[in-house]
């Protein structure tokens, strides 16, 4: 294995570090020049780490990396390879792009002051955006929208491309990252060369997202590691569990969601960007009143759960229609986290106040169990309408025909403090942390409409 010859630091006076040190890969000589209080053995950066060895070994040409803020991607992937891959080869020529100039140079400027631990700079080109070594080697650090004509690049790094929400959801600024990317940046790539892009993912429509949606996408090598696990993570984690809970444990990321909200939750900390206006439901079509025509069929839709203050959420979405112009309404929602015993008080306590003429709905679960259940929902009931359906089929499958009046602007939601969630969980559905509210309108919706359809109620 190679030896990298490390220089000391100048300002390291701590008798733990030798005066001559010496890396044999990467992952030693992020080690090295790290400072000694960083953590560097988290499973996610050894993961990229291995990433990045297939790049310098040149079995991959183009990587993207999504990772969510303060994950020491930019400190790993940006600062430390490039000069890691200068020390094993001075004639080695990088770029790399960030949002704004400023960015990029502060990018540069970390990466230089460890370069002159490991090798010679030349000495007439030293600046924080543009420096080089002896062999011709070195790095050019660009800003988007600059130009580097004359200026090629064996390695090309972008990191972050866009700086805020703002310039997220602006579709002028999305384009001015493409052309910048195809027509400035990816024609400085030398034969052979490698591109990589580290990002947090923004908008669906962002530069990682255009990419993957093109003829290049089967080029692209892609890592994905959220804050919190999903099905079939990268990592091997189970579903459920943060990146990194020495940094943010799993409560940390919830108040961040909470904080946030879902829509820049799933975009920036699980690398799921969605339409601001939904993907499977079209929230801006959903229109508010405040009040639903009278006598309409009205049905209430219970989702359940049974773990108070945690987990899956218990909803009841009260919906009636449709009227002479085909429009229905989501007249109530009722929803929390509630224990087995006040769930049930609480379903009780509803059906009264909603009255004998509403309908109520359940939801039977698979197995002798959700049996039991169903015959127990029916017998606390007694006295009201109420029917339960066993659960079938995806999720999205039985979400479709709700979803397609939202989407056609036939669904009105009555005013009420409910609104606001109950539109958020639409809106990230599929891709949300919850679905209950989801689940129990569309069993409402499809209980309205189930003799229209010739199934019976």
């Amino acid at each position: 294995m190679e030896r990298l010859r490390i220089r000391p630091s100048a300002s390291s006076k701590s008798p733990t570090r030798p005066r001559i040190r010496t890396a044999t890969d990467f992952a030693d000589f992020q080690f090295l020049t790290s400072p000694s209080s960083w953590k560097l053995d988290y499973p996610h950066l050894e993961f990229l780490r291995a990433k990045l060895d297939l790049v310098t070994t040149g079995q991959i040409k183009r990587l993207m990396v999504f990772m969510p803020p303060r994950s020491l991607k930019s400190e790993t992937v940006t600062i430390r390879y490039p000069v890691y891959r200068l020390a094993r080869l001075t004639s080695l020529r990088v770029i790399i792009g960030a949002y704004n100039q400023t960015l990029a140079s502060r990018f540069s400027r970390k990466a230089r002051r460890i370069a002159e631990q490991c090798f010679d700079l030349a000495t007439d080109r030293k600046a924080a955006y543009d420096w080089e070594t002896p062999s011709g080697g070195g790095m050019r650090a660009v800003g988007v929208g600059a130009g580097i004509t004359g200026v090629g690049g064996d390695l090309i790094l972008i990191d972050d491309p866009v700086k805020n929400r703002e310039e997220a959801e602006s579709e002028v600024y999305r384009e001015k990252v493409w052309q910048w990317y195809t027509d400035d940046l990816y024609t400085r790539l030398e034969p052979g060369g490698a591109l990589v892009l580290v990002m947090t993912r923004w908008n669906e429509d962002d530069l990682a997202g255009r990419i993957l949606k093109s003829e290049m996408a089967a080029d692209w090598e892609v890592v994905s590691l959220p804050a919190i696990a999903e099905e079939d993570d990268a990592l091997g984690r189970a579903p459920g569990t943060p990146l990194c809970k020495d940094r943010y444990d799993l409560k940390a990321l919830e108040d961040i969601r909470r904080t946030q909200g879902e829509y820049s939750f799933q975009a920036l900390y699980q690398q799921r960007p969605s339409a601001r206006e939904g993907v499977f439901f079209k929230v801006g079509k959903l229109i508010i009143v405040d009040a639903a025509p009278a006598g309409l069929p009205t049905i209430r839709a219970w989702d359940e759960a049974a773990t108070e203050g945690d987990g899956d959420y218990t909803a009841g979405v009260r919906m009636c229609g449709p009227d002479a112009d085909g429009i229905f309404y989501v007249t109530d929602v009722v929803r929390g986290q509630w224990s087995t015993d006040a769930r049930d008080a609480l379903i009780q306590q509803t059906a009264q106040l909603d009255g004998r003429t509403v309908r109520i709905r359940g939801a039977q679960e698979p197995g002798s169990a959700g049996v039991d259940r169903a015959k127990a929902f029916i017998r606390m009931l007694a006295g009201f309408t109420v029917t339960t359906e066993r659960a079938s089929g995806p999720k999205e499958v039985r979400a479709d025909p709700y979803s397609a009046q939202v989407n056609a602007g036939n669904v009105r939601l009555v005013r009420g403090d409910w609104n606001r969630t109950y539109i958020e969980e639409l809106r990230t559905f599929p891709l949300g942390k919850h679905d209950d509210q989801v689940d129990a309108a569309s069993d409402a919706f499809n209980a309205l409409t189930a003799r229209r359809i010739g199934r019976g109620a």
